[in-house]
């Protein structure tokens, strides 16, 4: 999860690399450190400290010069956050660096071993095993020490190491956790993520798992694991560096929220064909024959994602009638589930690096199966490694907490669905009607956004509850789902989502005055049954929020958005929660953009 930087140039490399953990923060944000490095300095020079990168910057030194430096800004997962166990991780001899994100999960028999042979250990992290093990090795070259280390790690990592007797490079590798280089002229860069690398360069490298790299200041080359060399083309990003910054807003999920009309609008220019009333895919890679073959449709994805792959489930099931459902991919992957030939498996993922996504899209892939991804990163892990798939193009997203990701990505399913739909029974008369409601969207999210002022008024009202409850039904329910995460999320009130259907089979018993309900209450052919629970509610005096296409009597506050389609009604009744969500937690004074204990492209387990 953590953010990696590194340079290697002419230029003075501190301000660089705390420019770029800046720009990484949102991936860990406990503790941060740097390290750096000249080709006149006779050794390493580092600043660590608990906290955010301006906790780091403040603690750096005036008079602390230098051309080749790594950095990296922490989650934490082996040793609570502290100086010590921040990284980098240098050995006693201060001759090896290294930053390090991912696990290493034979951490304690390593350490246990290391420690018999008389090794000190600083701190609790399993990285500082990476940094004795290359700094033990009697190796001629750091990258035979690196790949000798390796050699006996289990687990993910994505490295990056710097050797005071080789001060001319950095040597990096990937397994299970993105590395990217960045080529600039007569400079390097290394980054977990473009983010850090887009203000310097849009010239980029991705490694692949298995595959080390070594930076120079004019020259790179890449190799795998066991020293074969690897042919790299840089590819340019599509993203510009302004599109990483606030634009006036006051935080990115602010700003990210704002952006969803022009998002939506994205991810369906060019690609809508009315002369057939359906839409072009050409990135899925799978023919009308071969569609029509497809008996079950399988989403995998987690949290966010998740959630959007209920909707995209949906949405297959109803516009293309072929059985669709959605799983967490970190349950899936451990369930030793039947792998049906006949069966679509789609792999959804923001960054496109989520683990556990990321984990079941290769063991599918072992298996045989045919597996497509809907992603927003361009070629990250997931698209490289599916058969095929659909981008989002939501654009980047910083929040940790994702909004216009999950809106696009809900768009996205719906043209996949449309698209499967025309090329089996859905009708000319009903693809025009889906594609006149996805049309309306942009429109529509602008409409809600509007509303904000108002939206704003009733977070104030209910930011004093401790527990919030969420229903929905059918379409609404996965809606229901995503809203409680936000709220949990960003303003730490406990929240539950129910399908409204299952308030009678238990969770009635929470109902009272001090718990609201949110109701997902859409006009369409559930409305009666929708309404019928928001009777058994308000018969137990607790209070109700509906999001609604008209005015809920039985509520005590609607939220109201303008109706589309009954099919893509979840994508405009989620918005008005996001900023539910998003003015609770700032009436709580949370820190929205970095909630606690979370970071955003989850690429551990």
């Amino acid at each position: 999860m953590c953010g990696i930087v590194g340079y290697i140039g002419k230029r003075d490399v501190a301000p660089l690399l705390l420019e770029g953990l800046a720009r990484l923060e949102y991936r860990g944000y406990d503790s941060a450190g740097i390290v750096i490095t000249s080709p006149k300095s006779s050794g390493l020079k580092m600043v660590k400290a608990k906290g955010r990168v301006r906790d780091l910057e403040a603690r750096v030194p005036k008079r602390f010069a230098g051309t080749t430096g790594i950095a990296h800004t922490r989650w934490a997962t082996h040793g609570a956050p502290s100086d010590i166990n921040s990284h980098p991780h240098l050995d006693p001899e201060n001759k090896v660096a290294v930053v390090h994100n991912g696990i290493v999960d034979n951490a304690s028999e390593l350490r246990a071993k290391l420690e018999a042979d008389g090794v000190v250990f600083a701190s609790e992290t399993d990285t500082e095993v990476i940094t004795h093990l290359i700094a033990r090795s009697q190796a001629d070259s750091l990258e035979e020490k690196v790949r000798e280390a390796l050699k006996v790690i289990e687990g993910t990592y994505g490295i990056a190491v710097m050797h005071a007797d080789f001060n001319d490079r950095i040597v990096v590798a990937r397994n299970g956790s993105p590395v990217v280089l960045g080529i600039g002229e007569k400079e390097m860069f290394v980054a977990s993520d473009v983010a850090a690398l887009i203000a310097h360069t849009r010239q980029v490298v991705t490694l692949n798992d298995g595959e080390m790299a070594t930076i120079k200041a004019d020259d790179f080359r890449t190799y795998t694991t066991s020293g074969t060399r690897t042919t790299a083309t840089p590819e340019t990003v599509e993203w510009e560096a302004a599109s990483y910054d606030m634009g006036g807003h006051d935080t990115y999920m602010h700003k990210e929220i704002s952006e969803q009309a022009d998002a939506v609008d994205r991810v369906l220019r060019g690609r809508i064909d009315d002369r057939f009333s359906t839409v072009h895919l050409g990135g899925l890679n799978l023919d009308a024959r071969e569609a029509r073959g497809i008996r079950r449709v399988k989403i995998l994805g987690c949290g966010t994602s998740y959630h959007a792959g209920m909707i995209g489930a949906g949405l297959v099931e109803s516009l293309a009638r072929i059985p669709a459902d959605a799983e967490p991919a970190s349950e899936f992957r451990y369930r030793n589930p039947v792998v049906d030939p006949d069966t679509l498996y789609i792999a959804v993922s923001q960054s496109g690096e989520t683990y556990d996504v990321l984990a079941a899209v290769q063991e599918l892939k072992r298996k045989g199966a045919r597996v497509l991804g809907v992603v927003n990163v361009v070629g990250s892990a997931i698209a490289r490694e599916t058969d095929g798939g659909v981008y989002v193009h939501a654009g980047p997203e910083v929040c940790v907490v994702s909004t216009k990701c999950f809106t696009n990505t809900v768009v996205a399913f719906a043209l996949l669905a449309l698209h499967l739909g025309r090329i089996r029974d859905l009708s000319v008369a009903d693809g025009k009607r889906i594609i006149e409601g996805l049309r309306k969207l942009p429109a529509q999210i602008e409409e809600i956004l509007k509303t904000e002022d108002e939206i704003e008024k009733l977070a104030a009202e209910y930011a004093n509850a401790k527990s919030m409850m969420f229903i929905g039904r059918v379409r609404g329910y996965p809606v229901a789902l995503e809203a409680s995460l936000k709220l949990k999320e960003i303003s730490y009130i406990h929240a539950e989502a129910y399908p409204a259907s299952e308030l009678k089979h238990g969770p009635l018993a929470l109902i009272e005055p001090a718990l609201p309900t949110v109701a997902i209450v859409p006009s369409d052919e559930l409305l009666e049954k929708n309404r019928a629970a928001l009777e058994e509610i308000k018969a137990r005096s607790g209070r109700i929020l509906a999001v609604a296409h008209q005015e809920q009597e039985k509520a005590d506050h609607t939220i109201l958005v303008p109706k589309n389609e009954d099919e893509l009604d979840p994508i405009l009744m989620g918005i008005p929660l996001q900023l539910l969500a998003y003015h609770t937690a700032l009436a709580l004074g949370r820190d929205i953009d970095k909630p606690r204990n979370l970071a955003k492209s989850v690429t551990v387990e």
